[in-house]
């Protein structure tokens, strides 16, 4: 069967990441002895480099790894809400939402932290062998990408006017850089030699180093500069200029925390994702909503299946899922309840949001969610309107779309405002050695449009604040130590118990259904050489709905909305219209980043692939 590329095979490893460096990076450290960890901690901080639109080290990074031999595990660096972050303080503001950019919108820093516990914990490298690869590139540059100088130029005049820290990095003598221009962090550069350099003299042994650079962090030069850079007020989506809440004592307070995964069985692969602190649920509801006959793979009757359960799954998430609550899963994906749920699945397209009710419990909708089904929602104004909700729609009545999200995006292209509202984009990796390690990562936050830059550590913070709501009493409130519900979501699948592979993508409020997609379509598909055809998975058309509220500012929604590329076809676009979906079709190659690795547990194959689309991921292996 064609593909763009083959999907990789060899025995020593395998690297898949969303950019070619990141990559080959991964590759010369498993060249160089390093493990599957190892490998993801380097890839990690070359894509803070590399795609410096799309995270950066003061975001957020979930982490799926499963150890030769052990238990999979969660590695959760999503730092929680600061000490001064309620929903009190913002509303005195005169806000309903969180902005979507500027230092109210910052959670504590958690990618650091997690990245230096995987090395520590599981990793054999330094920490000077693994950064060195990332201070390469922010000393001596690499040629950007198209998507950099596009971010930097639609923000050019927020960077000119307001965060001129940003400019005098992204805009050196008026210019954002050109595709394929050499593009240098040299305060980046600075930042991890100096931590190095400290980091060396506080001890010789290499797990008290990564313990020092730990503590740099959060309370040496680095956490000064991070304290110090959020009190100070910047111009932010409310239109108004504002400080953070993020102090010297959150960063001190904070550290990455391992946990177990969520997980569902079926039909022999057992499928784990982090916890309701993320969306991850969501795609194991969705495997739980299947009947266990499927349509035939790619009909219009799979579609639409798959969109009418992805549509329930995500009430729920909207519904129940939040670090501020103690979430029913077990509930949520008992086989009654499930059983129950899909009978809602009709030939039509629904237009109603219908979260269910787990264990006889009653669903709570944020009430910005619940206005927008009446027009009078939170949200209008100057932003435009809040969530066009149709709540108390029947299945196939027609809606009007009141806006777009604003999150991470819907295709490859990140969309982003010029107040720097992003509809983004994130980055994943994915990484098999040859002793039987997986990992699987997705980095995001921090990236550069939704900060000023710290002009003494190259880099900006986060935004991860947004996806919670100022209402109180739901599981995603706003809520001091808490973290935000997050969509970064990474997979990692086990067959007959046995971990066999690990894959993500970036896309937001997609990221579920695109991996849902591609997961049945790796395990539906003939194999290729004996192995998973995880290259024709990547490549098969792909498609989206919005028809729930988005994660991102300003918490948009498109009832009955479907995304679908060209190549998906004139039939099933046609018949998901008569069903009454609202159909827009996208480019053939617009919809998915996907990056995957496996590994045959009878035979230690690996096997690697990447997302073409974009033209910037990547998979290298031997």
């Amino acid at each position: 069967m064609f593909t763009t590329r083959p999907t990789l095979q060899g025995t020593f490893g395998m690297a898949a990441t969303t950019h070619w460096l990141a990559s080959q990076s991964a590759m010369a450290v498993l060249e160089d002895g390093g493990n599957a960890f190892d490998a993801a901690v380097a890839a990690g901080f070359v894509l803070h480099v590399v795609e410096p639109h799309l995270n950066g080290p003061a975001g957020e990074v979930p982490i799926l790894l499963a150890p030769a031999g052990g238990p999979v595990r969660v590695l959760c660096g999503q730092g929680p809400a600061p000490a001064g972050a309620t929903p009190g303080h913002y509303t005195s503001l005169g806000l309903d939402l969180v902005p979507g950019t500027g230092p109210l919108a910052a959670a504590v820093p958690g990618a650091f932290d997690a990245w230096m516990l995987l090395l520590r914990d599981h990793g054999t490298k330094s920490l000077a062998e693994v950064l060195r690869y990332a201070i390469g590139y922010a000393e001596h540059g690499h040629p950007a990408v198209e998507r950099i100088g596009q971010t930097v130029e639609t923000v050019r005049e927020l960077f000119e006017t307001e965060w001129t820290t940003s400019a005098a990095l992204y805009l050196p003598g008026g210019r954002a850089v050109r595709p394929g221009g050499l593009l240098t962090n040299r305060p980046l550069a600075a930042t991890w030699r100096r931590l190095l350099t400290e980091a060396a003299a506080a001890s010789a042994d290499r797990e008290a180093q990564i313990d020092a650079a730990r503590r740099i962090w959060r309370e040496g030069f680095i956490g000064e500069a991070l304290a110090a850079f959020a009190a100070r007020p910047a111009l932010d989506t409310s239109g108004a200029r504002h400080a953070g809440t993020l102090t010297g004592d959150d960063l001190a307070a904070y550290t990455a925390t391992y946990e177990d995964p969520v997980t569902y069985d079926w039909h022999g692969w057992t499928v784990a994702k982090p916890g309701a602190w993320t969306q991850g649920p969501a795609f194991l509801q969705q495997l739980a909503l299947l009947p266990e006959e499927l349509p035939a793979y790619g009909s219009p009757e799979y579609v639409h299946l798959l969109i009418e359960g992805c549509k329930l799954a995500m009430a729920d998430r909207e519904a129940w899922y939040g670090d501020a609550a103690d979430v029913p899963l077990s509930d949520l994906l008992a086989d009654d309840y499930s059983a129950a749920r899909r009978v809602l699945i009709g030939a039509d397209a629904s237009y109603a949001l219908r979260p269910g009710s787990p264990g006889g419990r009653t669903p709570r909708l944020p009430a910005y969610v619940v206005a927008g089904a009446t027009g009078a929602g939170a949200g209008a104004g100057e932003r435009g309107p809040g969530p066009s909700a149709a709540l108390a729609r029947g299945a196939g009545e027609p809606t009007t779309a009141t806006g777009t999200g604003r999150g991470e995006p819907p295709a490859v292209a990140p969309e982003v405002d010029r107040d720097g509202t992003t509809r983004g984009d994130t980055c994943h990796l994915a990484i098999a050695d040859r002793w039987g390690n997986l990992v699987s990562a997705t980095p995001s936050g921090g990236w550069l449009q939704s900060n000023p830059v710290i002009p003494a550590l190259g880099f900006p913070l986060g935004t991860r604040l947004q996806m919670t709501w100022l209402e109180e009493g739901l599981p995603n409130s706003l809520t001091p130590g808490r973290r935000p519900r997050t969509t970064l979501t990474p997979s990692l699948a086990l067959r007959d118990g046995v971990p066999v592979m690990a894959f993500g993508t970036p896309g937001g409020d997609q990221q579920d259904q695109w991996q849902l997609h591609f997961f049945l379509a790796a395990a539906l598909r003939p194999p290729v050489r004996g192995g998973l055809d995880l290259q024709g998975a990547i490549d098969a058309p792909n498609w989206h709905n919005d028809a729930f509220p988005g994660s991102f500012f300003p918490r948009a929604m498109r009832p009955g909305a479907v995304t679908v590329e060209s190549r998906i076809g004139a039939e099933v676009i046609g018949e998901l219209r008569r069903r009454g979906h609202d159909v827009t079709v996208g480019g053939p190659w617009s919809e998915g980043r996907l990056s995957a690795v496996a590994r045959d547990p009878e035979t230690g194959v690996l096997s690697a692939a990447a997302n073409p689309r974009g033209m910037q991921g990547y998979a290298v292996g031997r």
